[in-house]
């Protein structure tokens, strides 16, 4: 543990000083305050920052992640060659890149609610979309170091990151869409939780839409999930998937890493 916090802390050190994580920082909070102050209704506002949130929090995270995986092969390869555990190592370079990005949102957009004024905005609304930012950000860096291990060519890595980035933000819905309008003749609800299951971004959608109970505002998955599990469950049940999909790619990745020559 020692090790890993002595990781942890060089990384950050290194990271935080990237001009990146000020940019992202400011852009959250000029989002959040436009949109509250802008935005007569604070539901719609909350909602329009999801919307946003669910797009740019995991395409910066992949991009980020994987690019700072890449850019660390030589001082991975150094610290290799001393008696350090790989799995301390790992987890010191994940919490080093994943820390900082979920701090640049969790600022800015916090920053942006103390400017708005917290009489026009809805306490639990902000508290659940600091949630699912903060778990997007870890689920998708995850996804991003996974990917940037098993593949050691750096333009196939970030490829193939920005083809599952766009598969689970834009393509997914649109498969979902297709099925549902296809067979639309059929009892396909349990098929369509289903799927909606399989998709980070569908869960973070699910568990603000459960949470703030706007499912009639969000879609033929948000209306379903609300009705057959109920608010409470539904919560838990979102949650236990996020938590899979955050602990899925963090093992393998750590079992390529384990494996890999450097």
């Amino acid at each position: 543990m020692a090790l890993i916090i002595k990781i942890i802390k060089f990384e950050l050190s290194n990271t935080f000083r990237s001009k990146w994580i000020i940019v992202y920082s400011v852009f959250f909070l000029l989002l959040t305050f436009l949109l509250f102050n802008f935005e007569g209704d604070s539901n719609k506002a909350a909602l329009s920052l999801m919307n946003i949130i669910l797009i740019v929090i995991p395409l910066v995270s992949v991009i980020f992640g994987t690019m700072y995986v890449y850019n660390s092969i030589d001082y991975i390869q150094m610290v290799l060659c001393q008696p350090i555990n790989r799995k301390s190592l790992f987890i010191g370079l994940y919490l080093g890149n994943s820390i900082p990005l979920a701090s640049g949102f969790l600022t800015g957009t916090f920053l942006g609610v103390i400017l708005s004024g917290f009489s026009i905005i809805g306490f639990k609304s902000i508290i659940t979309l600091l949630v699912i930012g903060f778990a997007l950000t870890f689920i998708f860096t995850s996804i991003a170091f996974l990917i940037a291990i098993r593949f050691s060519d750096k333009a196939r890595g970030l490829g193939i990151v920005i083809v599952i980035w766009l598969m689970l933000s834009v393509i997914y819905d649109g498969i979902v869409l297709f099925v549902i309008y296809y067979f639309r003749e059929y009892p396909i609800e349990n098929i369509i939780l289903s799927i909606s299951l399989l998709n980070p971004i569908d869960l973070a959608r699910i568990f603000f839409i459960l949470d703030f109970n706007v499912s009639a505002l969000m879609g033929y998955t948000g209306a379903l999930f609300s009705k057959f599990f109920g608010s409470s469950l539904g919560i838990v049940i979102s949650l236990a998937m996020m938590s899979l999909w955050l602990a899925a790619p963090m093992l393998f990745g750590l079992k390529s890493f384990y494996k890999k020559d450097f």
